[in-house]
């Protein structure tokens, strides 16, 4: 057996197919974790037990024979990608960096928190438009975020509600978030206010001060 990521989804090779992983928001894999009314599949191994749960069961646990082509249909995950592609794929992308960020084909492995932090680390306002962006600025954004994700690693995820690893303990990322979920409150950077808005269903935290469009 072995365990594959890209971006979001998580491939597990088995003898004979593979598993496929999406967490969806509120999805989680627990090792050796206490069965409950939110367990929505339970695989038992020789060493230990595996449990996926999902409160909202907007995540996907599915069994293939052989992997379909639309499973990994995304872009280059996050955390690999160079920069040259990076800027080469957001050069023919139009719309605001917020969405483009979002977007998994564009590139696989961020989600909402880690945009908003990502954008501010890089003094970069959330509807700045990707086709304006200047390397220079392209870099930096590429560098802030590579800094955002690797730092969220460390510190095993931000535990907003519910969200807990694989051993069941909680992250520790939401005590260093400097704009998400801070709406209103003094910006650690200029003293600004954080600001909230919506940008493609989905809320958007900056402060206007140091991240001007």
């Amino acid at each position: 057996m072995a365990v594959r990521r890209r971006g979001k989804q998580i491939l597990i090779d088995l003898d004979k197919g593979l598993l496929y992983v999406h967490l969806g928001m509120t999805g989680k894999l627990l090792w050796n974790g206490r069965s409950g009314k939110y367990t929505r599949a339970f695989l038992e191994f020789k060493n230990g037990t595996l449990l996926f749960d999902d409160i909202r069961t907007f995540g996907r646990f599915e069994f293939f024979s052989a992997p379909p082509a639309n499973l990994t249909n995304v872009g280059p995950d996050a955390l690999v990608v160079s920069f040259e592609e990076f800027y080469s794929r957001m050069r023919k992308r139009k719309g605001s960096l917020k969405v483009l960020l979002l977007n998994q084909s564009f590139i696989a492995g961020v989600g909402n928190i880690y945009a908003d932090e990502a954008l501010f680390a890089a003094r970069i306002h959330p509807l700045a438009r990707s086709g304006r962006l200047s390397e220079r600025r392209a870099r930096v954004l590429y560098e802030s975020l590579g800094e955002v994700l690797a730092l969220a690693i460390e510190h095993r995820g931000s535990s907003i509600s519910d969200y807990v690893d694989g051993a069941g303990e909680q992250g520790s990322f939401q005590s260093l978030h400097n704009v998400y979920g801070r709406q209103g409150e003094t910006c650690l950077r200029c003293e600004g206010t954080i600001r909230r808005i919506v940008v493609a269903q989905r809320g958007t935290h900056y402060c206007p001060r140091c991240q001007r469009v």
